[in-house]
């Protein structure tokens, strides 16, 4: 669940008279004063600037992409009264045109330029801090730009009145933030977290959500605003991280020739010196709203992330809440008390919080969940932890760590958390602390803080003995990490092109005995990690009929324990091997990948191909598995989004009842879902299960001739009993369709416009179409309808449109969507006809096309330096014989298109006529209240 409000946002706007209000006078000697190195740890090395910026350069060759990563020591902890959800507005204001971004003549803004250098980017807010990243094709130019914007919305974004709300016009992006709060306040869990951490703290800012109170967001002056972005957005408060294939030296100079000309701050920024006082009894909260299933959660005040019991306390979240090992898994999920558990570490600088939650089935009373679920939380003097829990829960933890580390990209977001609690070097050292961390450390851990006095349930009852928890203060984190060195870097893997033409030079294909089919790509990379796919296919239309729900929950099944190792025991091993592993599919198939490491590789083949081959399908597992699902669907019954999703699909979908891909309608789901059995699960695997119309591939560091012979051991002989035979994809034509549903007491509606194209992506039309889609409504932030709808009008937090094409069958369909507030569903959905009706009269402009085709293909270029999903590609380009070269074909027409040909070809294939909406939200109390000032 996504509990940080992120974003990726439009822009924002700072006067030049701001900054002579806030600095000192930059003088010539500081500007050109050289960079001072501060320290080096394991291949990341930090330097300071005269003017206060910390910068941290970790090169890294292997990929061809960059990462920017600027992270402000600024959230919503810093608010004040009448400024809760501030810090995040601002995040959002920050993608609007700067001076010298959007405003001065000629020049991009922030959002075309992060699109036009092919940027996966976003922006999120938290407690203690808030931080932009973006990555991107590596070459001089895409650098030079982010770089250059980044310096200048540090100073020079002006925060104007008219870009946070314009009384006149009635738009602005306070509306677009208010969405997002519309759409969080229709999330039971985000609703039950609010409400629990409100309760939980007094005074500290920690107890309010980041996304701040509805009135606040609404009533804001702009004044405040530009006050709060000239305090925090300045260098001296500010941590700029580099990561990625680029020369040092030559970007640290780039660094301090854009950023060193900010002059240093004349301000001090006073610590916050709030405190939270000790918890001195129980507190509860209740919470009536509209839900398909029941919440449980219960608190505690901790440590904050910095202090040594933080380490503690992460292997004990491990401990009670992992499947299936769990304390409060096996209490509560094994014992059908509940369908999932959760475990949320809110990671904060000061004493903070720890959260365990249960997802409870409606018809299970929550007074025996209670009951369980605090005394396994708060007894565990009685049931003291063990060494072999410790030891399990650090192997998962190093896994983790392992895999974020090797992934630099990810790697570089991740050192934001550690930079919140209070310095980038604390991620080593909690990893370090972690692998010491013993059984007595864990014990004492959840004794101190696990206690009745400190919990908030959601309720106060008197007690004659107070047992309180004394929270330790934050410690001296300079002092902690002064002298701190690391370990060895990491080793770098080689340098990969990651083009189209040299990944086919470098693929090997073949085929085992049944039939499967191979795609290996052997190459070096960091941390000799190696990412391996399978795809197995199954069936025909006519002996899958009515066995969809059954070939699901098989699915489901295939992790959960193999016919000689436990559940247990199958993660256990998996976590030893640092692999990453995950199962998904139905009855037509499903799709295994695992990331792992070259030495680690055979071994986890090994267990993969038994966990497919011979599953455990338990009783215990499939009653857990049914549970989980269930609860789901339930929950599904009264959100807007699954309604609206299945409500489209019902109109497209040309299937009968009983056909595999039958749209079932959600309480058609959730009895086909109580009614599967295990015999038929059993059944089901015994029978279709099978590698013969299978694909392999694997990409990274690996042996070839090695995993060709392993593989033909594993899957060279296994064939399904039932003949597999490809179900061709159709679309049902449908056209000027209006469904609305009705979703009481949600504050988010959702809208989605549909037209089938009957179209397959080798269609010559097919490049022309796919790039005027792109600037109508599929670029990120930054196209037509997003343009009008968000930036400009502020309806909708969340508005685009995709193309879903076939490779083989001429089944495609176009679609549009957007959230909002149920009253402005009519303006959003006004506004994106006419959008459309424009783009079809005028037509888009060169300008348009020369970014999008540029954006669109540095973001191929990007999508395919993921080792894991360039072997998902190539496995499943397998199963129809396609190769690397219709993406260099694809992309060559991408790149050769004209003006006219993508104009016709959106006129030719989008018929307003014929879009189809589908709408849900309270509508009905939307059209009974009274006229708001503000729409």
């Amino acid at each position: 669940m996504k509990l940080i409000t992120a974003i990726m946002l439009s822009a924002g706007i700072l006067s030049p008279a701001f900054a002579t209000t806030t600095a000192a006078p930059a003088t010539a000697a500081a500007a050109k004063a050289a960079p001072v190195k501060v320290t080096s740890v394991e291949g990341i090395t930090e330097y300071r600037l005269a003017n206060g910026l910390r910068v941290l350069l970790f090169p890294d060759a292997s990929k061809p992409t960059l990462t920017t990563n600027i992270v402000y020591m600024v959230g919503s902890r810093h608010e004040n009264y009448g400024e809760t959800g501030m810090a995040h507005l601002l995040e959002h204001l920050l993608f609007k045109p700067t001076a010298n971004f959007g405003i001065k003549k000629g020049t991009k803004t922030p959002v075309e330029v992060l699109n036009q250098i092919g940027g996966r980017f976003n922006g999120t807010t938290w407690y203690d801090r808030t931080n932009y990243f973006a990555t991107f094709p590596a070459n001089d130019d895409n650098l030079k730009q982010m770089l250059a914007l980044e310096a200048d919305r540090m100073i020079n974004s002006p925060i104007s009145q008219d870009d946070l709300w314009n009384n006149k016009t009635q738009k602005g992006e306070m509306t677009v933030v208010r969405n997002e709060f519309e759409s969080g306040e229709s999330d039971p869990f985000r609703v039950t977290l609010e409400r629990t951490m409100a309760v939980a703290f007094d005074w500290h800012n920690y107890g309010k959500s980041t996304i701040g109170a509805r009135s606040d967001i609404e009533g804001v002056s702009v004044d405040r605003l530009r006050a709060f972005y000239q305090r925090y957005y300045q260098p001296d408060n500010a941590i700029l991280m580099v990561a990625g294939r680029f020369d040092e030296s030559k970007v640290l100079a780039q660094i301090n020739e854009l950023f060193g000309k900010i002059p240093k701050p004349v301000r001090v920024l006073a610590p916050t010196y709030t405190s939270e006082p000790t918890q001195d009894g129980e507190r509860s909260v209740n919470i009536r709203r509209s839900g398909g299933t029941q919440l449980l959660a219960t608190g505690y005040h901790v440590a904050p992330a910095s202090h040594t019991d933080a380490a503690a306390l992460q292997v004990l979240g491990k401990i009670l809440t992992d499947a299936p090992s769990g304390r409060l898994h096996k209490a509560l999920v094994d014992n059908k008390l509940a369908s999932n558990v959760i475990d949320l570490d809110f990671n904060q600088m000061e004493p903070g919080y720890r959260l365990f939650g249960a997802v409870v089935p409606k018809e299970v009373p929550l007074a025996a969940v209670e009951e369980v679920m605090l005394k396994t939380l708060e007894d565990i003097k009685a049931s003291p932890i063990t060494d072999a829990e410790v030891a399990r829960a650090k192997v998962a933890i190093a896994k983790d760590i392992d895999q974020t580390v090797n992934d630099t990209a990810r790697f570089t977001i991740a050192l934001t958390s550690a930079q919140a609690a209070g310095d980038w070097r604390l991620f080593h050292q909690r990893r370090d602390q972690v692998e010491a961390v013993d059984a007595a450390a864990v014990q004492a851990a959840a004794v101190k803080y696990l206690k009745a006095s400190n919990r908030t349930l959601a309720r106060f009852i008197p007690t004659d003995s107070a047992d309180r928890t004394e929270v330790p203060k934050t410690p001296d984190v300079a002092a902690l990490v002064k002298d701190y060195k690391g370990r060895a870097v990491i080793a770098q893997g080689e340098v990969f092109d990651p083009s189209p033409d040299n990944i086919e030079q470098r693929v090997q294909r073949s085929a085992l005995a049944n039939g499967m089919k191979l795609a290996l790509l052997s190459k070096s990379t960091k941390g000799n990690t190696v990412s391996a796919t399978v795809h197995l296919r199954m069936g025909t239309a006519d002996s899958l009929q009515g066995k969809a729900a059954i070939g699901e929950m098989t699915a489901a099944l295939l992790i959960d324990g193999t016919a000689r190792l436990s559940r247990q025991e199958v993660k256990d091993s998996f976590d030893k091997l640092k692999a990453n592993v995950h199962i998904s599919g139905g009855a037509e198939g499903i799709t295994a990948s695992v990331t792992t490491t070259r030495e680690n590789l055979a071994a986890a083949l090994d267990l993969l191909a038994e966990s497919l081959m011979h599953p455990a399908l338990s009783e215990k597992d499939f009653s857990e598995r049914q549970r989980e699902s269930i609860s789901e669907t339930e929950q599904q019954m009264t959100e807007p989004q699954p309604l609206a999703s299945v409500a489209m699909r019902r109109l497209t979908n040309p299937f009968p009842q009983g056909h595999v891909r039958y749209v079932k309608t959600l309480p058609e789901q959730l009895a086909d879902e109580k009614a599967v059995t295990l015999e038929q699960v059993k059944a089901f695997h015994k029978a279709y299960y099978g590698a013969a119309s299978g694909s392999l591939s694997v990409v990274g560091d690996f042996d070839v001739a090695a995993v060709q012979a392993q593989v033909a051991k594993l899957f060279g002989n296994w064939k399904a009993e039932q003949a597999y035979v490809r179900i061709p994809a159709e679309m049902k034509p449908v056209a000027g369709q209006k469904v609305a549903l009705e979703t009481p007491d949600k504050a988010n509606s959702v809208l989605l416009a549909i037209q089938p194209v009957p179209l397959k992506d080798d269609a010559a039309v097919y490049p022309a179409l796919l790039m005027g889609n792109y600037m109508l409504g599929g670029g990120a932030l930054r196209s037509r309808l997003a343009d009008r709808i968000r930036q400009k009008e502020g309806l909708s937090y969340g508005i685009g449109s995709q193309l879903s094409v076939p490779s083989r069958d001429p089944a495609g369909l176009w679609l549009a969507f957007a959230i909002s507030a149920p009253q402005n569903t009519v303006k959003v959905e006004a506004a994106l006809r006419e959008e459309i009706d424009k783009v079809l009269k005028e037509g888009f402009t060169e300008a348009e096309l020369a970014d999008a085709k540029k954006a669109w293909l540095q973001s191929q270029q990007v999508g395919r330096t993921s080792d894991n999903g360039l072997a998902s590609r190539l496995s499943n380009y397998l199963s129809f014989g396609r190769t690397m070269a219709f993406e260099k074909d694809l992309e060559a027409k991408v790149g050769a298109l004209t003006l006219a040909q993508v104009n016709e070809a959106l006129r030719a294939n989008l018929k307003p006529e014929a879009i189809s909406v589908v709408k849900a939200g309270d509508f009905a109390k939307a059209a009974a209240a009274a006229p708001a000032t503000k729409p």
